[in-house]
C-alpha cells in the first residue's frame, strides 16, 4: 500500500525542511565554482565539488526522510527519533557545505587581468538552503523533546 502524501498535513517546519532539500537538489545541477577571464569561462556543478557534494546530499536526505515519515511511509526502525535524525543529517550537511565554501580559493581584481575564480550560484543556493534547513531542523528537534544521543 502506497503512502498518501498531503502537503497540508506538514507543519511549517516540515515544509521548510522539504523545500530546502528541493533547493539543494536543484543547486547540485547549477555551477558551484568556476573561473572566467581572457574571454572564456568554465564552471563545475555540485556533483564535481568533492565533499561539498556530500553535504548537499545529506541536506536532501533530511528533507526526503521527513516527508516520507510524515506521509506515513514505513520507515526502518531506529533507536533515535526523527528530530535527532533530521538534525544530524542537516547539521553535518550544513557543516560540509560551509567548509567547502570557506576553503574555496577566490581570485579576482584588476591585478589579475580580469581573471576571477570562486563560488557560483549553485554553491550559494546550497549554502543558504543548508543553513536554513539546519536552523529549522533544530526547531524540529527542540519541539520533539528528544534527548541528544550522548545525553541518554
Amino acid at each position: 500500500m502506497a503512502a498518501a502524501f498531503d502537503w497540508k498535513k506538514l507543519t511549517l517546519t516540515d515544509r521548510v525542511i522539504a523545500i530546502t532539500a528541493a533547493v539543494a537538489l536543484i543547486a547540485l545541477f547549477l555551477p558551484w565554482e568556476g573561473w572566467s577571464g581572457l574571454g572564456a569561462s568554465a564552471s563545475v556543478s555540485g556533483f564535481s565539488t568533492g565533499y561539498g557534494f556530500l553535504g548537499a546530499i545529506l541536506v536532501i536526505l533530511a528533507g526526503v526522510y521527513i516527508v516520507m515519515l510524515r506521509s506515513g511511509s514505513r520507515m526502518p526502525r531506529s533507536s533515535y527519533g526523527p528530530g535527532v535524525i533530521v538534525l544530524g543529517l542537516s547539521m553535518i550537511g550544513a557543516v560540509l557545505v560551509v567548509v567547502r565554501w570557506l576553503t574555496l580559493p577566490r581570485v579576482s581584481g584588476a591585478a589579475y587581468a580580469g581573471f576571477s575564480y570562486g563560488p557560483r550560484i549553485g554553491m550559494i543556493l546550497a549554502l543558504i538552503a543548508a543553513v536554513v534547513q539546519a536552523f529549522f531542523a533544530l526547531r524540529l528537534f527542540r519541539s520533539t523533546g528528544e534527548a541528544l544521543p550522548w545525553a541518554k
